[in-house]
């Protein structure tokens, strides 16, 4: 029962961190220690999918609950305090690296017991370059998107709702990259999210195909390359992750609130920055906490 609560938990906070342009739903699941799991299930053998149902059914009503009733909470936070919020991602994804070092020494353990060549050159090369990715996408992350909502189907809506929602869904399951972002890039992210939260069935049908449709692909990936070569695999994930922390930390709020630091703001600049140190904190413990005692 407590089991379940958890993943009801973590499902949430999936869900919420999915509907987020910046926030990688696939790094979450990792920094809770669920991703590989996840990735397992999500299949189109019936049989696989029937026996971890205990896992999918919490974890699955907790991602719909986060998705439809926590995305105007966290909307309004980042709105109003985007520095602290920001602080507080930052510290969750740095909080699951040492689950991640734990992974790839894992994995070279397992491939040294089998007496093979430990590929510590490939794995650090794959960490650099996926690191080096995710420098290069947050510096030309402030992309110029469409901010129109479509609220009527057409064909041509059809099919590109049905392809930005399947890029979305890879997107999203790659640590570190955000699905909701790559449809903010692609144009589609106002209207998809505007066809959740008015329950316009007609847009949400091409939608949900198209995620299907990715899910099933990406998680193929990512399964392959975790059976072919694990070690590199988590490499680039170590990569990604630590990658997402320059994506999401709020630099540019920061240093306005350090200059604000005199005059008549200089106690609410003060207490907006020791906020967000502090929100840093408790996000790097809970998820420290929570993937230690996974």
């Amino acid at each position: 029962m407590i089991g379940a609560i958890k993943l009801f938990f973590i499902g949430i906070i999936l869900g919420v961190a999915n509907v987020i342009p910046g926030v990688s739903g696939g790094t979450i699941a990792v920094v809770f220690n669920v991703y590989d799991r996840l990735i397992g299930v999500i299949t189109i053998k019936i049989k696989k999918i029937l026996s971890e149902w205990k896992f999918i059914l919490p974890l699955g009503l907790g991602m719909v609950a986060g998705i439809i009733g926590f995305s105007k909470i966290l909307t309004f936070l980042f709105e109003h305090y985007p520095m602290q919020t920001n602080l507080f991602f930052v510290g969750i994804i740095a909080g699951s690296i040492p689950l991640i070092y734990r992974k790839i020494k894992s994995s070279m353990k397992e491939v040294s017991e089998k007496n093979k060549k430990v590929p510590v050159f490939t794995t650090i090369l794959c960490c650099v370059i996926f690191l080096g990715i995710m420098i290069i996408m947050t510096v030309f992350k402030d992309v110029s998107t469409s901010t129109v909502i479509y609220t009527e189907l057409s064909l041509p809506l059809f099919f590109v709702l049905l392809v930005s929602g399947a890029l979305g869904a890879i997107a999203m399951i790659i640590p570190g990259i955000s699905g909701s972002f790559l449809l903010l890039a692609i144009g589609t992210y106002a209207t998809v999210i505007g066809s959740v939260s008015d329950f316009n069935i007609p847009l949400m049908i091409p939608t949900a195909i198209g995620i299907l449709i990715g899910l099933l692909v990406g998680a193929y990936l990512v399964r392959t390359l975790m059976e072919k070569v694990p070690c590199q695999t988590y490499g680039a994930i170590l990569g990604l992750i630590v990658g997402s922390i320059f994506t999401v930390f709020p630099l540019g709020l920061i240093i306005t609130r350090c200059t604000e630091l005199s005059g008549d703001t200089f106690t609410a600049s003060l207490g907006a920055l020791l906020v967000g140190l502090l929100c840093c904190v408790v996000g790097f413990f809970t998820s420290y906490l929570s993937s230690k005692n996974s």
